[in-house]
């Protein structure tokens, strides 16, 4: 039996996040600077994307490029928004066929104006698109977002749109990026790292984590189908025993 067979179609995450990791170590494994393996890993971003389209997942979330990415060397930084740039540009007609509406989240007003530019183009050239929703993390920390929305929501408190005493959780998810769209329920990171990389710190509070020693450009819808049948595996409480689950 193959591995998507195995999968349990009536238990699907809504919401996968990963986290792409390891392009720069693949990179060096085959000799090449650390620009070759961002270029590869496009492959497994369209693997990712097909297959969890395929499968019938509805939300889709990449860490692409973090707000601690822009103290890398500047020829990499420089090379990473060629690169964003180039496949935006090229993947719209993909996204496009396969029904697939690209989002993005993160301080896109720090990104270089032709990259904003060309990203704001994509999203509004796939927003009506409904089999599946494609979010970009770029420029993206959660301190940085959940710094974002407490001074949001301290101005709609000093304008007295918002008392203190009615601070809730729903106020603070309504002002983060991701207001909309479900929590994910599945975290997966490659390349063997064991930590979370101050990615979505609110959104995962009962994501379940998976690690894999996979570096991401060798990193294939068999890896994500092995991420999601393990997932299946799992029993979610969110802080009930066992017993209360099975009642």
């Amino acid at each position: 039996m193959s591995l998507i067979e195995k999968i349990d179609k009536d238990k699907l995450p809504e919401h996968i996040a990963i986290i792409m990791d390891g392009n720069g170590r693949w990179a060096k494994q085959h000799g090449q600077h650390r620009v070759f393996g961002h270029r590869s890993g496009v492959t497994s971003v369209r693997e990712a994307a097909e297959a969890c389209a395929e499968l019938g997942i509805p939300f889709l979330t990449l860490y692409a490029f973090s707000t601690e990415n822009w103290s890398r060397p500047r020829i990499e930084v420089k090379a990473l928004m060629k690169l964003l740039l180039q496949t935006i540009n090229t993947e719209i007609t993909t996204l496009n066929k396969n029904n697939i509406r690209l989002n993005a989240i993160g301080d896109l007003d720090s990104l270089p104006a032709m990259n904003k530019k060309h990203l704001l183009k994509a999203i509004d050239e796939t927003k009506n698109n409904s089999r599946m929703t494609l979010t970009l993390a770029l420029s993206y920390s959660s301190r940085w977002e959940i710094i974002e929305a407490a001074r949001k929501l301290a101005l709609k408190v000093a304008a007295g749109d918002c008392q203190a005493s009615d601070v809730n959780q729903q106020c603070i998810e309504d002002l983060l990026t991701t207001k909309g769209m479900p929590d994910p329920e599945l975290l997966i990171r490659t390349s063997g790292e064991y930590r979370i990389s101050n990615f979505m710190l609110w959104q995962i509070a009962y994501a379940e984590l998976y690690f894999t020693n996979t570096l991401w450009p060798d990193f294939r819808r068999e890896d994500l189908y092995a991420a999601i049948i393990d997932f299946q595996h799992r029993e979610r409480r969110f802080g009930k025993t066992s017993d209360q689950i099975k009642l």
